[in-house]
């Protein structure tokens, strides 16, 4: 099965309609039919959309398999594209949109010879450069500063040519982020910093949410990382679904009369809205991870 983008509209940030019966992004828009284009992230800066996504060559086949993780559906592309085991690699890139509904492909923005996702902007340039949160896969090991996957930092001047990037965060010593960690949606910039949320996976691939702070002025610093968990699956649909079980998984964040809604993604099945008080996710942000 294919994954597709789709766009929904609200008044009041709970109420959606959709705002066209097709699809705005399809994995055929960026060279690969039997692929699936997913986990989106957006951010306007001046009067720009940039769309982070993630694309798989690949599709996922979504029968039963008995041990909760899906098994791939390899097509076969001409020219012998598929040959090498890096050509099935998650690609992440950026697209660009005026109104949000006709999108236009940007870059790549990580080498496509790694497994790289999580790929996130910040909302507006720092320091007169754009920063960029990944999460490469193979980045692990000694010469990495980690064990497991977790969150890089990269910066650039153009959008185009990215830095070489710098280990921002990586999974504590709780069991609930043990296996790896990934951002989730974009920075919120607040009075005491950029807050990030982020996914932390255990051994059993269930997925909880996390937070950061991170410095105004260099958001390569951390300034505090929960230690607990904010937010884990709760009700049945957050524990079962057409995929993986057990997944909460946040993309999209807005502020809105001091209330931060947040729009996650439960099992491959749903979209689903939480919100907080911005101020007090802050406070308990910086208190735990003081």
């Amino acid at each position: 099965m294919q994954n597709f983008l789709g766009l929904l509209v609200s008044d009041d940030g709970v109420n959606f309609t959709h705002v066209k019966d097709e699809p705005i992004v399809t994995p055929d828009m960026l060279g690969f039919p039997y692929g699936s284009v997913q986990d989106p992230r957006i951010v306007k800066i001046d009067d720009t959309f940039y769309m982070n996504y993630a694309l798989r060559p690949c599709a996922m086949n979504y029968y039963p398999t008995g041990t909760g993780l899906p098994e791939r559906s390899y097509p076969s592309y001409p020219d012998g594209w598929g040959e090498k085991d890096e050509h099935w690699l998650t690609r992440s890139g950026i697209l660009t949109s005026k109104d949000l509904i006709h999108w236009d492909y940007l870059c790549d923005t990580t080498p496509l010879d790694i497994n790289d996702r999580d790929n996130i902007l910040f909302p507006e340039k720092i320091n007169g450069k754009y920063y960029l949160l990944r999460r490469p896969e193979e980045y692990v090991g000694e010469s990495y500063g980690t064990e497991k996957a977790a969150i890089w930092i990269t910066s650039s001047e153009d959008l185009i040519h990215w830095e070489e990037p710098k280990l921002l965060a990586k999974a504590g010593t709780e069991a609930w982020e043990q296996k790896k960690i990934g951002g989730s949606t974009p920075p919120v910039k607040t009075d005491r910093g950029w807050l990030v949320l982020y996914h932390g996976v255990d051994y059993d691939s269930v997925y909880r949410v996390g937070a950061l702070m991170l410095d105004l002025e260099h958001p390569e610093k951390v300034i505090a990382k929960t230690k607990h968990f904010i937010m884990q699956p709760e009700p049945y649909y957050e524990k079962f679904g057409y995929q993986v079980p057990n997944v909460i998984f946040p993309t999209g964040n807005i502020v809105k009369d001091g209330l931060l809604y947040i729009y996650y993604g439960v099992t491959d099945t749903a979209i689903a809205l939480a919100t907080v008080p911005l101020q007090d996710l802050v406070d308990h942000v910086m208190q735990e991870g003081q």
